[in-house]
């Protein structure tokens, strides 16, 4: 049986739900003295981790993941900053409002949270939908941002009215149907309420060069986050909101901090070409040796990446 599969003994079903998978658990579980907090700003409970010391770098996740994507890194990057982990809003410990899901108001999130720590200034980091609001946060908030870093994940724009439904012979994947399918009017939820973890499995084979670097504990971290059907709506919302996304992002000027993205092969090259032309100081790495899910597999790629971009 190999990691990826979605096969689950007695057994192994047992022992996860009688271990301790809380966030509070989660966080005392990592070195460098983390905790599990909330806090209320700008209409919604947000949850974070947080720990170390030095200048704030906040760390926002993407779908289908929680603030526990970032747990291989963490550590190491608490020896220098204070470490943000954020589940965004929709997402894992924080609230589930019925609105407010465009990556401009969900920047404006974490801009009332950076305010709450008592920061002016942060570094921000985003993987997927992280990097989009992420990205949003650099756009509107440019007085706040000390540096931005985005993770193999552009912001959306216009191109993404042009992919595919059926994919024609010979035409390069992935085949992103889950956009599609986040966008359909209650089915989600009613096909996947009570168990998210095909959804979570699907997602992984398609992006991991390495299974083994998401564990049968951490999918079950990720398949209870997203399984009940408050929290599927929520997720759908991040997606339901493109349309707006796109015409903000339409909107907005170059981003004038430092800008650093990360990403791997194919989309490596898509970065260098897009970059460029979103930020007046940008640069562009490459992760070798991974997909989607570079924080989880090339953890160490990714913190020598941010010691040399945020200093």
């Amino acid at each position: 049986m190999t990691v990826n599969e979605d096969v689950r003994t007695a057994g192994e079903q047992a022992a996860h739900s009688d271990e301790d998978l809380s966030d509070a658990a989660l966080a005392a579980s990592l070195e460098g003295g983390f905790s599990s907090r909330h806090a209320e700003v700008n209409g919604v409970r947000l949850h974070y981790v947080t720990g170390g010391e030095g200048p704030p770098l906040v760390l926002l996740p993407g779908w289908p993941e929680t603030w526990w994507a970032y747990r291989k890194v963490m550590p190491a990057l608490a020896a220098r900053y204070q470490v943000i982990a954020v589940d965004i809003r929709g997402m894992g410990g924080s609230g589930r409002p019925e609105a407010g899901y465009e990556k401009k108001a969900m920047a404006h999130d974490i801009a009332e949270l950076a305010r709450h720590l008592g920061h002016e200034k942060i570094n921000i980091a985003g993987h997927g939908i992280g990097a989009m609001v992420a990205h949003s946060y650099a756009a509107n908030h440019p007085e706040a941002t000390e540096k931005l870093a985005i993770l193999n994940t552009t912001h959306i724009d216009e191109s993404y009215y042009e992919f595919r439904i059926m994919p024609r012979p010979g035409d390069p994947g992935p085949y992103r149907w889950w956009l599609g399918f986040n966008l359909v009017p209650e089915f989600p939820e009613q096909v996947l309420a009570g168990d998210y973890r095909p959804m979570i499995e699907f997602m992984f084979r398609l992006s991991l060069v390495h299974p083994e670097a998401i564990t049968e504990r951490d999918r079950e971290i990720y398949a209870r986050a997203y399984s009940s059907r408050e929290a599927i709506v929520a997720s759908k919302s991040w997606f339901q909101q493109y349309q707006q996304d796109i015409a903000d992002f339409n909107g907005y000027g170059k981003i004038t901090v430092p800008m650093l993205g990360l990403a791997y092969g194919p989309f490596f090259e898509y970065m260098q070409k897009v970059l460029p032309g979103q930020g007046t100081d940008v640069r562009v790495l490459e992760v070798k040796d991974s997909r989607n899910y570079l924080i989880e597999e090339q953890p160490q790629a990714v913190i020598d990446a941010f010691f040399e971009f945020f200093g």
